[in-house]
């Protein structure tokens, strides 16, 4: 340290070391408080009412399938034949592809398959195959799994493709009480076609998710408390639900959703480092966004957590006197 430097330092700490000889006022700490608290308060509940989102009900399979009974079905069938979002994901849940990936960075690949989900099986075939009291649904279920690949195939594809000529009628062999809910025990009805069991076993996945067995098969995990919504949430995000209330709700990630969160103001806002990099290029057409996304967030945190080490950086806030600014009076005081 040169010599001049040393006498401005220490000039500067007997500065600060100063008593002070200046004049003093009266000051009611607990008035100040008072008045800031309800200030702080007034404002937090103007903004909450002005920006607010409203605290929507949560999603579940049992309303989906009351709800939309023709998109429940339409799911239901992508992932008995492997079509689904979930189906062709890759790790952690099955091995359809490497998953997303920076060069030779395979993240996805290396954890592997942590969760594993087999969606026929998960979804469709073990959830049936617990229900009881119901052979002509057991006879329909062995007759699917018993059958050729091939044979599989084009009872799902003629399926598949006559969904979008289906009805929704109530079940006729049940009289519905006048307090159930619409869309409790609503029916799909197919045009006539060769779908083999597939009909029986869609029909009574539907009236199963209806009754809200689905929810509890899905989350069933042999532990006390079962908290993994892993395979309900998956099986939702494969059909339309959540992307109909997630537009509803200005949250796509087109319209920089998340945001917006639904609940408390101010919601998720510190998310905007993260959605920020989705809306520009390469990372809003790239198939590996989110590894990419995570990698530069990761840089960016690192230099942040450096900021204290970083030569220039660090001197920043003695170079431009920002205390000295802040405590003027003290200053020109002494002066």
């Amino acid at each position: 340290m040169s010599y001049s430097t040393y006498k401005q330092r220490n000039r500067e700490l007997n500065d600060a070391a100063r008593t002070w000889r200046g004049g003093y006022q009266p000051y009611d700490l607990v008035k100040e408080a008072t008045i800031a608290l309800g200030v702080v308060a007034l404002i937090a509940v103007v903004l909450a009412i002005l920006f607010s989102s409203p605290d929507e009900h949560p999603s579940s399979i049992r309303s989906w399938s009351r709800g939309q009974p023709v998109d429940f079905v339409t799911t239901a069938v992508s992932e008995l034949d492997g079509s689904s979002g979930t189906a062709g994901y890759g790790p952690p849940y099955n091995h359809a592809q490497i998953g997303q990936h920076i060069a030779f960075i395979h993240l996805q690949q290396w954890f592997g398959v942590a969760h594993p989900i087999n969606t026929a099986q998960d979804y469709v075939i073990g959830p049936l195959s617990q229900i009881p009291g119901q052979p002509a649904l057991q006879a329909a279920v062995a007759t699917y799994t018993h059958a050729s690949a091939s044979q599989q195939a084009k009872w799902t594809t003629a399926y598949s493709n006559a969904l979008a000529h289906a009805d929704v009628e109530p079940q006729p062999t049940k009289t519905k009480p006048e307090t159930e809910p619409a869309g409790a025990s609503d029916v799909v009805v197919m045009p006539p076609g060769n779908y083999g069991p597939v009909t029986t076993m869609m029909n009574a996945l539907l009236l199963y998710a209806q009754a809200g067995g689905l929810d509890g098969a899905l989350l069933r995990s042999g532990q006390f408390y079962s908290t993994d919504y892993t395979k309900i949430l998956m099986f939702l995000a494969d059909g339309g639900l959540l992307a109909s209330r997630a537009q509803a709700e200005h949250l796509l990630g087109t319209q920089w959703g998340m945001m917006n969160e639904t609940g408390s103001f101010p919601g998720q806002s510190w998310l905007w480092l993260y959605t920020f990099w989705y809306q520009i290029k390469p990372f809003s057409t790239s198939a590996n966004a989110d590894i990419l996304v995570v990698a530069v967030m990761g840089v960016l945190s690192v230099l942040f957590v450096l900021v204290p080490f970083l030569p220039g950086v660090r001197d920043l806030p003695r170079k431009i006197r920002v205390y000295r600014l802040i405590w003027r009076e003290h200053y020109a005081s002494g002066s």
